[in-house]
């Protein structure tokens, strides 16, 4: 992520919009060599980091917008700051997945009220029921009946519908901090996304692993 963001700043001298939309589920805690864990490091910590480093352009290049893709099983996620480091692990993968979604809402609105008066805007959204291979890492049984249930899902270009609609379209102008859901209406998030001081929490455990907290341009 530092490298990409390195090369990026390095190359590009606008941003105009960008996109968090990383996203791994079913896999069974595992710890990183910078002692944080897979699922919420790639879900959370990724996007965070991402997004701080490249924040000075994307100010820079305002008007501009930063999109997060989340899920509407954020509802069911819990904040618990010790996930991001494997020290306590949720009950099972899709409530980890779950947590990590709610996280992504979390930072939305913090980042949002953290950048009020820039020019840019920072929503989130719920893509829908989008049949990826994002089950690739769940047991084989629960694999066949996604793929069986497929038939009733939105294909990736549908899926893809709402997050372009943040991305692009004339009618979120003006619109930050926001949840948008896959029909691209606005939506309430849950009571824990719109916790300010769960935000604050999570915000400065996030600055704390990504090192942020001592050099943002590193």
């Amino acid at each position: 992520v530092r490298e990409f963001a390195r090369q990026f700043r390095k190359e590009e001298h606008r941003l105009d919009i960008l996109v968090n939309n990383a996203g791994i589920s079913g896999l069974p805690v595992a710890p990183t060599s910078k002692g944080l864990e897979l699922l919420f490091a790639t879900n959370v910590l990724g996007p965070f980091l991402l997004t701080n480093l490249l924040l000075d352009t994307i100010k820079a290049s305002a008007p501009a917008r930063i999109v997060t893709v989340s899920s509407f099983m954020h509802h069911k996620g819990t904040v618990n700051t010790k996930f991001l480091t494997g020290e306590e692990w949720p009950a099972n993968c899709s409530q980890a997945y779950n947590s990590s979604k709610l996280m992504n809402v979390v930072f939305t609105i913090e980042l949002a009220r953290r950048l009020q008066g820039t020019g840019v805007a920072v929503n989130c959204l719920n893509p829908g029921v989008v049949k990826t291979n994002i089950m690739r890492h769940f047991h084989w049984a629960v694999r066949l009946l996604f793929n069986i249930c497929g038939i009733f899902m939105k294909s990736a270009e549908e899926g893809a519908v709402s997050t372009l609609y943040c991305a692009v379209s004339k009618e979120v102008e003006g619109i930050t901090g926001k949840y948008f859901d896959s029909d691209c209406s606005l939506a309430l998030p849950s009571d824990r996304a719109q916790d300010p001081g769960v935000a604050h929490k999570l915000w400065d455990t996030l600055e704390q692993l990504t090192g942020l907290g001592n050099s943002r341009a590193e």
